[in-house]
């Protein structure tokens, strides 16, 4: 088959189920990353009312992050033994909960853990859905389909943005996190309208494999593992300390008013949308997804260096926000693909939550805490220079020493191929 009549097929299938579960998981995932995006804007009154600095509001934003990645790990082992659409239903009404509850802390410690266990379970929905569109999606389409669904992150923070400056404006934080109730209507369209995963095959005996941390550090996966572990962290390192004080930032830096900066911040997102769509495309039709992420990565630290040295009044910043998010942020609809596919199916939601959501919510934690603490020394720009330009080009290096995987094959197709390399090098170094 031609690639052009293979791509036709791919999108005659893709009109029936595989959209819908597209679709359904989409919004699941845009109404979490709205939830967890309320915070970031809530920071600069958060702090006020509780009178803590910013090194202290660090702590708070390190800690909840360490706290959710440890739980979000355990979800996900619970989502590859018990099936992705239950866990799913799960996420979306226990996370709600959670959210909701930031409305009553009573101080910053209260904070820091409804938070962590707000991240753990609205941050199962990345795993989750991701395991779901690409065990889904038709072969020639995966990165496309699994690269859209990234761009619920940057809906997820332009419509919270939309929500967070008025209502911040009028009423102060603690109302702003009641919006975490409109999430919670969607599960009766999970339940009604998603099935379970074709490909998941749940342990049912003594034979069957369950599914566990270890597995990820067999000879045939370690390299991998670790590798994409560390160019995650650093990846996120950077983009932890960065995208959850970039409102602050501009408030405290730019003297942009606080409405103002969550206007700034949702905008970019919005238009950073469009670098995911582009990511998607490049990595599926023109490079390998493993290339296109080394690419976006390098691009994006530039743009961010533009961004920090380069601009000073609000258009400015918005254009370069744009662009920056474009790339910097746009990786993810390529990475996520690329992440999802290189793990078994057995292993899918547990490889996502290992290498993509603990080395996220680790590298998350340790941002803000490096910022927050250099602000004080060496100013909001150098901070931002360098632990969130330089952490940023280290990802782009570690993600080279990874196997480029062939866009379009089948996603069990994929675990064959890199066992083939692996092996092949193996007889190469000791024949």
């Amino acid at each position: 088959m031609t690639d052009r009549a293979a791509l036709t097929a791919a999108i005659t299938e893709a009109r029936g189920y595989p959209s819908r579960a597209f679709l359904i998981c989409l919004t699941a995932y845009a109404f979490s990353q709205t939830d967890l995006a309320l915070f970031g804007y809530a920071v600069p009154s958060m702090r006020q009312e509780f009178g803590v600095d910013l090194k202290v509001m660090g702590w708070v934003i390190s800690g909840s992050f360490v706290l959710g990645g440890v739980l979000l790990v355990w979800l996900a082992l619970l989502t590859d033994r018990l099936g992705r659409k239950r866990m799913l239903g799960l996420s979306i009404v226990s996370s709600s909960v959670f959210i909701v509850l930031h409305a009553l802390a009573p101080n910053a410690v209260a904070l820091a853990v409804l938070r962590g266990l707000g991240i753990a379970t609205g941050g199962l929905t990345y795993p989750v859905t991701g395991a779901i569109v690409v065990e889904e999606a038709p072969a020639r389409l995966r990165g496309v389909f699994a690269g859209m669904l990234q761009t619920g992150y940057p809906l997820g923070w332009f419509i919270a943005s939309l929500l967070a400056a008025p209502i911040l404006a009028a009423y102060g934080w603690r109302p702003l996190f009641l919006v975490g109730l409109l999430s919670i209507p969607f599960v009766f369209v999970v339940q009604r309208y998603l099935r379970e995963s074709v490909r998941f095959r749940p342990p049912t005996d003594a034979s069957t494999p369950r599914p566990s941390l270890s597995a990820l550090f067999t000879p045939a996966m370690r390299r991998r593992t670790v590798t994409l572990f560390c160019a995650q962290f650093m990846f996120v390192a950077a983009y932890g300390g960065t995208a959850i004080l970039f409102p602050t930032y501009f408030v405290e830096s730019r003297g942009f008013a606080i409405g103002n900066s969550a206007y700034l911040v949702g905008l970019g997102n919005l238009i950073g949308v469009l670098g995911y769509l582009l990511a998607a495309l490049v990595g599926e039709f023109v490079l390998t997804r493993r290339t296109t992420v080394v690419v976006w990565t390098m691009l994006g630290g530039l743009a961010f260096l533009w961004l920090v040295w380069g601009t000073t009044g609000y258009a400015d910043s918005v254009v370069a926000f744009g662009v920056m998010a474009m790339f910097f942020y746009g990786t993810a609809a390529v990475k996520f693909a690329y992440v999802a596919e290189i793990f078994p199916t057995r292993l899918r939601a547990t490889g996502l939550a290992f290498c993509g959501s603990l080395a996220v919510t680790l590298g998350t934690a340790v941002g803000p805490l490096l910022i927050s603490y250099s602000v004080e020394h060496i100013g909001w720009d150098r901070a931002f220079s360098w632990f969130g330009a330089l952490p940023l080009f280290v990802a782009g290096l570690l993600y080279l020493l990874l196997k480029p995987v062939p866009s379009g094959i089948d996603v069990d197709e994929v675990e064959a191929r890199l066992e083939d390399a692996r092996l092949s090098k193996v007889k190469r170094c000791h024949p």
